[in-house]
């Protein structure tokens, strides 16, 4: 995912495209875990104190769709290896304001099922010391403190575990008993392989810091009066790929907030994307829950495209019940479609929208 314009993670690339960069050999001393705001699932650690293990330094944060698909392999390293001296590190660098705070993060560990251990490094502390850009970002640090391997996106999870091993059996550990099986890749979705012209739709961002840099919303008068109630209108014809507002609207620099309550769902955020699967971070500005109606081609979602968070109302009505600041699963489809019109739309004034991510797997977001 892209960060802020303003964090220390400004020079990220995963959230425009799934970057796969794998590194073998790296050899250079591991730098330190530092200035660390809380532990979750541990006592603070150290590099120093953990020689003699191998320790995979997983960077991540929680709204990170491409995080998020990394966490069933490094559950499967984590139950596999720790026995045998592997010591797995997420250190949760936040993307969004609210990413810092304790109670969401440990939140997210508990929704996720993430049992090692997590340094929060809100200040970007020992995303500095590595010199990280990425989320995801693995660092594999061998018995000595050096880090052998680096891995930087998705992907290559064969390829981490062998290195894992190599690692471990170097450290002294005795595999005869877990021989190596292949996990593979995330599988695909068919449809969207056999698509002669097949594209995904690109992460898109509705704060004004990055909507403007990366042109994800290209309404003039979107960027006037930012902080303020600002009166928008999309145009007949929507291009694919954009964020477009209807109606009152606040424009913040991570977010864009619903300007006004209403009763009729008057005010409409519309997008026209292709992927199989949407997701959308989302928020509210009193912490209070909320409802967003949902639509894809103008029909209420079903039973068949629904996705994880979406409720179907008894008269056939779709919504998104908004209950935390996290990634929400909208659109899980049975196949990959092509420049499909979605909005939203809600009634309250809470309705906060930070993001949208799009995925072309068989499965999961």
């Amino acid at each position: 995912m892209q960060p802020l314009l303003a964090s220390p993670a400004k020079l990220a690339l995963a959230a425009l495209t799934v970057v796969i960069i794998s590194a073998a050999c790296t050899s250079f001393k591991a730098p330190e875990i530092t200035g660390i705001r809380a532990w979750i699932n541990s006592e603070p650690l150290t590099i120093e104190e953990l020689r003699g293990k191998v320790v995979l330094v997983d960077f991540w944060t929680y709204t990170c769709v491409n995080c998020i698909r990394t966490f069933p392999y490094l559950k499967e390293w984590h139950a596999k290896y720790a026995d045998d001296g592997l010591v797995i590190i997420g250190v949760h660098s936040p993307e969004f304001e609210f990413e810092k705070v304790y109670t969401n993060v440990l939140q997210a560990t508990q929704d996720y099922g993430i049992t090692w251990p997590v340094a929060q490094d809100n200040d970007f502390k020992t995303w500095s010391n590595y010199s990280n850009r990425y989320w995801p970002a693995k660092y594999l640090i061998d018995k000595d403190g050096v880090i052998r391997y680096t891995h930087f996106g998705e992907g290559a999870y064969d390829e981490t575990e062998k290195q894992i091993r190599e690692l471990l059996v170097d450290a002294g550990a005795d595999l005869l008993d877990k021989p190596f099986e292949p996990l593979g890749k995330q599988p695909v979705d068919r449809t969207y392989i056999e698509e002669p012209r097949g594209t995904v739709t690109r992460e898109l961002y509705a704060g004004f810091v990055l909507a403007e840099l990366g042109q994800y919303v290209r309404q003039t008068e979107f960027f006037k009066n930012m902080g303020s109630v600002v009166e928008l209108e999309a145009p007949d014809e929507l291009v694919p790929g954009n964020i477009y507002f209807d109606g009152a609207w606040v424009v913040g620099p991570e977010k864009t907030r619903h300007g006004r309550k209403t009763t009729e769902y008057e005010d409409v955020l519309s997008l026209i994307y292709s992927a199989r699967s949407v997701n959308a971070v989302l928020t509210s500005e009193s912490g209070q829950p909320y409802s967003i109606r949902v639509t894809l081609n103008g029909e209420f979602l079903t039973e068949d495209n629904k996705g994880q968070d979406i409720t179907i109302a008894d008269n056939g009505e779709s919504f998104l019940n908004v209950t935390a600041p996290r990634m929400y699963n909208v659109i899980e489809a049975p196949a990959y479609a092509k420049d499909f019109a979605l909005t939203m739309s809600s009634n309250s004034d809470d309705f906060g929208i930070f993001a949208f991510t799009f995925g072309v797997y068989q499965k999961g977001p």
